[in-house]
Order: C-alpha cells, then structure tokens, then sequence
C-alpha cells in the first residue's frame, strides 16, 4: 500500500518560532511561566513542561518569573498585569497573529468597525479582541451572520483568523460586501493554513483512506478534518498512533497522511510506522 504524505504536513513557522524560544528561554532563565499551552498539542505542551516551563492558569506575583506570551497571543491587559506583578516578558506570538494586531489597530484608529471572522472562544481571536479599544463585531459561521446588524455599518474592516477556511471566510467576505458600502477585507489566513487546505482539498480524492493527525484541541486540524471528511468519508482525525484501527485500511491501495501546524514531526512518524505494521 502506497502512503501519501502532505507536503504541508507538520509544523508552521510560527509554532517552530514559539518552541524554539520557549526553549531557548528555559535554557537562559529560571521561574518561567506560560498562561494555557504555548500551542495546541498535548505532545509539545509535555515536551515544553520537560523543560522547566510551568503551565499556569492565572497570574500571581513573584521574584524573578518569567511569562512566556504563547503563539496565539494574548490581550494587552494580560501584558500589562503581568509587568505589574513583576514579571519579566517573553514574547512567542506569531509574526502572523502580530500582523493581524496591527491591522486591527490600525483600521481602528480610522474609526472603522472591526469585524473579525473567526472562533469566538479560540485564543488567537480573544488574543485579537484585547488589542483593541473598541468592542468589535465576531463572525463566527456563516450562519451567525447578522444582516440586520452589518447593515448598520458605515465604515468596517474585516479580518481573519489565521487558521480559518478559505471557503468559508470567501463566502463571509462576499455578504459583507454586499451590504457595507465602505469595507476593507483583509484575509489573513496564513500561507502554511492555504497551503494545508489546498492539499486537503484534493488528497481525499487521490487516497483511499485520509489520515489527519493532530490535537483535538487543534483548530486548524479540526479545519483538515472537517474538509477531508467532505470529500471523503474514509478520514480518521487522530492524535496519535494509539487511535489508528486496522480496519481502515482494508482493501486500502493508497493512505494519505497529513497533520495540523502544531503537530511534531515525531508524531507523524509515529502514525506512519503503525499504518505500515497494519498494511504489512
């Protein structure tokens, strides 16, 4: 049997970027602390915590602690308390999700409503939320959408959370243009999330059976999910080798394997030794 791995498989920049100086900074200082997981993914979060960095839920004060900001971001508030109880910031934020920061308050500045597409309790979006001055308006599916209340707006920007579907946010983008006169659209899905959902998009056509692999608290492999299982029933969302069954693969000539932006290289390895004890 033929396995098929997604060139796009694995790791983003930003995630590779977030571990890289969340183990540089446990290798150079002591008391580090991070609020939630630094990304998605119970096997990066064990690996982080075998490097000195605690998870936490809250703030509390202390000597000489370090906050690692996660790449999802976090809200200015969160900074800002954070310095007052004294500690030291080490920033991990994606570039991307920076970028989005400064879009959002930049268009803010210009008295535009901003209009976010996105997953309302995602930490990249609340991370959005608390850089801005203004309440702004969330779009969370398509279905949720408000014509009554976009009809209001005179002057809006929209932006995009970074994982999000590129099908979904074109068909959003497309209403509010519609009905808001002064729009600015920003689509601020990342490369790595067009690059994974173009391949998904047509590896479920080619492969007998899709495997996705990736947290379940992983948003943009929920999102690979979602869009495999669309067009093929046979894919299987797992987080490890453990939750492969034998039985997908019967009478499977071909496999495709892909994994979300925060899983690891070894789990992939991983997944793929296991299909091929199974297709032996």
């Amino acid at each position: 049997m033929i396995i098929n791995v997604a060139k796009s498989a694995g790791f983003c920049f930003g995630v590779k970027r977030a571990i890289k100086i969340a183990l540089e900074t446990a290798r150079d200082h002591d008391c580090i602390e991070v609020l939630g997981d630094i990304v998605h993914n119970e096997h990066v979060a064990k690996d982080i915590n075998a490097a000195g960095i605690k998870k936490i839920t809250r703030l509390v004060r202390g000597k000489n602690k370090t906050l690692l900001i996660r790449a999802h971001g976090v809200a200015l508030k969160t900074i800002e308390k954070a310095r007052r109880l004294g500690y030291r910031i080490i920033d991990a934020t994606c570039p991307m999700v920076k970028g989005i920061h400064h879009i959002a308050n930049t268009m803010e500045k210009q008295h535009r409503t901003i209009i976010i597409i996105g997953d309302k309790n995602h930490a990249e979006v609340q991370g959005i939320i608390g850089h801005l001055k203004s309440k702004p308006l969330l779009i969370d599916e398509e279905h949720t959408l408000s014509i009554a209340a976009i009809k209001k707006i005179k002057r809006a920007c929209a932006i995009v959370q970074s994982t999000q579907d590129m099908e979904k946010v074109k068909r959003i983008f497309a209403l509010l243009q519609q009905h808001i006169q002064d729009l600015k659209l920003f689509n601020t899905i990342c490369h790595t999330t067009k690059a994974k959902q173009n391949e998904i998009r047509t590896m479920p056509l080619q492969n007998d059976v899709m495997i996705i692999i990736g947290s379940k608290t992983s948003a943009n492999t929920k999102r690979l999910y979602e869009i495999a299982k669309s067009l093929n029933r046979k894919s299987h969302w797992v987080s490890s080798g453990k939750d492969l069954r034998a039985g997908w693969f019967k009478n499977a000539v071909s496999v495709g394997v892909t994994a979300g932006a925060s899983t690891p290289d070894y789990t992939t390895d991983e997944v793929i030794r296991r299909i091929r004890q199974y297709t032996a």
